[in-house]
């Protein structure tokens, strides 16, 4: 008798598994994912039966490695970005796509490439936030499948070729003569 007890007690105790606040615990039964995820708290599993993976619900921040680009008026810059997104389906996150971060990366490397690629250099300066919108809204359109919410995505650093940096400040600096003798 006290055997059975023992193995019931450590049974239970197999059964056992805590899910953070930021997270949902997805349960997979024989194979088969369950329609509910289970929220935060102390949930109890079907050992041997159920498999249990936590997926983190919090805002993450993808930065968006430099990369050149170049414009629709045919100059090369770097762009770099950052793209902040939220799991908001924790079952797609793991049932449609099989790793959503890389995913995620990826789509928003190139969709930023196309993105800025279809600009001209002076767009690309000055109307950042446009830019940023169209690359949400692509981003948050192809993610949409895998459970995914795009919150943010920003251009953070445009690097222009030195020649260029030169002729823009001879630019500038040809203005400010042209208003000086006005």
């Amino acid at each position: 008798m006290a055997v059975v007890i023992i193995i019931l007690v450590i049974g239970i105790l197999m059964g056992l598994r805590l899910v953070n606040q930021y997270e949902q615990g997805v349960v997979f039964r024989l194979g088969k994912v369950r329609p509910e995820p289970k929220m935060p708290g102390l949930r109890v599993i079907i050992p041997f039966v159920d498999i249990m993976k936590k997926v983190d619900m919090r805002i993450i921040t993808l930065p968006v490695d430099s990369q050149q680009i170049i414009t629709k008026d045919n100059v090369s810059i770097d762009v770099a970005a950052v793209a902040y997104y939220q799991v908001n389906n924790s079952i797609k996150s793991l049932v449609e796509i099989s790793n959503v971060v890389s995913a995620t990366y990826q789509i928003a490397q190139t969709t930023t490439r196309n993105i800025v690629g279809q600009s001209n250099l002076d767009e690309v300066l000055s109307e950042t936030s446009k830019i940023n919108e169209k690359i949400k809204a692509i981003l948050d359109t192809a993610t949409e499948k895998w459970g995914v919410y795009i919150s943010t995505v920003e251009l953070k650093d445009i690097r222009l070729p030195d020649s260029m940096q030169r002729a823009m400040a001879k630019q500038a600096e040809a203005e400010r003569e042209k208003r000086a003798k006005i």
